[in-house]
């Protein structure tokens, strides 16, 4: 079973500065965790909306900075304590490899199979004007062979 700060890590909720929230509650009372980000941001949110902490006062306590908290803030009042889950950062998709842009890639492929990736990725620059990773092409093919294998079979 899982100590508690591992299930927080697992779920990219482990605070990585838990030394910087100096609020009396988390000194105090074995309730509230400091390793806890979610628990953090929440009494952080807490002491400006139900406590009328300053916005400053809240943020020096609590280790965030002041665009950290209306981030946080924000997403909050969107969202619930849902919003203040993090979430990955950057695109999760391979945004640049279109349809298009992989059709493009099959083609070159058919016409040519010796060709290298380092070729392939060249044309790519040429043709579309945008510059693509090796391993990003590398696993749009794979996702794309498995999915034609899986289409194919009867």
């Amino acid at each position: 079973m899982l100590t508690k700060h591992a299930l927080l890590r697992t779920k990219g909720c482990l605070h990585l500065h838990p030394h910087t929230v100096a609020d009396s509650l988390f000194q105090t009372y074995d309730f509230f965790d400091a390793h806890d980000l979610l628990q953090v941001k929440y009494e952080m949110l807490r002491r400006v909306h139900h406590d009328t902490w300053s916005i400053t006062q809240a943020c020096q306590t609590f280790g965030f900075s002041r665009p950290a908290f209306y981030q946080a803030q924000e997403a909050f009042e969107e969202q619930g304590f849902m919003g203040l889950i993090p979430h990955k950062r950057g695109p999760q998709t391979a945004h640049k490899l279109s349809p298009e842009v992989m059709a493009f890639i099959q083609e070159q492929q058919e016409a040519n199979p010796q060709l290298s990736m380092f070729t392939i990725i060249k044309k790519i620059q040429e043709q579309f004007t945008i510059s693509v990773h090796r391993r990003s092409v590398e696993r749009a093919l794979s996702k794309h062979q498995k999915k034609f294998f899986l289409s194919s079979r009867p």
